[in-house]
């Protein structure tokens, strides 16, 4: 689901980057660069899917498919749809609860409770804002670079910059996007918070440099182009002054986040001070738990499944040594 189905593999500045494509080399995929992003050679995602597999049928290694696994014993004794599995050591690789109509339902975290471990709260990350303003529905479809900032009860929570969708809901875009985690916290907590996201459309000018170009030429569609410059205008109601004003800091109720359907990744999971440096569980040995189902998120751009690769590379080194 990465990349718009070419699968983002890694990010050249991911800590693990070296790591995972020198894996997926060794394997046989060969990769290319964009702007720091690696995708398959091909730009296709099932290429990435059938490149692992070709390697495990390459070893022998079975794959049981359509299995749900139901619980899990200390003792390493998988029961699942299929039968019981008794296992000299199991990695737990179940994913999150993001994007639930391609299989994550957030089984894992109930299996990982059940075997003593902590699950701090969860809440979907990555994800789109949506907002009770009807400005970016005025403009839906308009894309622009600037500086967002998400406001929590009057303090800032988060801020990016980067690309601004502006749809029928509210807020997309990778710099929306990145910053969603903290709207979602507020959102499932007990008592939420009053939420904000401030929009400085042209975070290399000054407020002064704009009011003077709009002095000068009568409006800033020259900067702001002409959808978002009408919008704003009819905001302040053709108070041409204020257009300025509003560009720098243009603020817009967020009401919420489109949920875990449309989320790239979960926030939230096992605390990482519960597994080791291999990423073996520190309260049932043996055991190991990688990739999403572990409290860490990180960006938009390869991040997430540089650490999905990284933490399985450890497990499965670790484990590979025990035989």
């Amino acid at each position: 689901a990465t990349g718009n189905g070419r699968c983002n593999i890694t990010n050249e500045r991911a800590k693990n980057s070296v790591e995972a494509i020198n894996f997926f080399k060794s394997i046989g995929l060969i990769m290319r660069n964009e702007d720091g992003r690696y995708y398959p050679y091909s730009l296709k995602s099932e290429t990435v899917l059938e490149t692992l597999l070709d390697a495990c049928r390459n070893y022998g290694i079975e794959i049981v498919t359509d299995c749900e696994v139901t619980s899990v014993s200390p003792g390493l004794t998988v029961r699942t749809s299929k039968g019981t599995y008794n296992a000299d050591k199991i990695a737990i690789c179940a994913g999150g609860k993001a994007q639930p109509n391609l299989g994550s339902n957030g089984s894992g975290y109930r299996i990982l409770e059940k075997l003593g471990h902590t699950v701090t709260p969860l809440c979907p990350a990555l994800v789109q804002l949506e907002s009770s303003s009807r400005y970016p529905r005025m403009i839906t479809g308009t894309r622009t670079r600037c500086t967002v900032q998400l406001e929590i009860n009057g303090k800032i929570a988060s801020k990016e910059t980067g690309e601004v969708l502006f749809t029928n809901y509210g807020f997309s875009g990778i710099a929306v996007m990145n910053l969603s985690a903290f709207a979602a916290r507020n959102f499932i907590s007990e008592d939420p918070k009053k939420c904000l996201l401030t929009l400085d459309l042209v975070p290399e000018m000054t407020t002064d440099e704009l009011k003077e170009h709009q002095q000068k030429y009568g409006s800033l569609k020259g900067i702001l182009g002409t959808a978002i410059d009408d919008i704003i205008t009819k905001q302040v109601k053709g108070d041409k002054e204020a257009v300025p004003v509003i560009a720098k800091k243009w603020r817009h109720i967020i009401t919420g986040t489109k949920g875990y359907k449309y989320a790239q990744v979960t926030y939230g999971g096992v605390p990482v001070d519960e597994v080791d440096k291999n990423y073996q569980s520190t309260i049932v040995p043996n055991l190991f738990i990688c990739g999403e189902l572990l409290d860490e998120s990180f960006p938009c751009g390869g991040y997430n499944l540089d650490f999905a690769w990284h933490s399985a590379i450890r497990a499965a080194k670790e484990i590979a040594k025990r035989k």
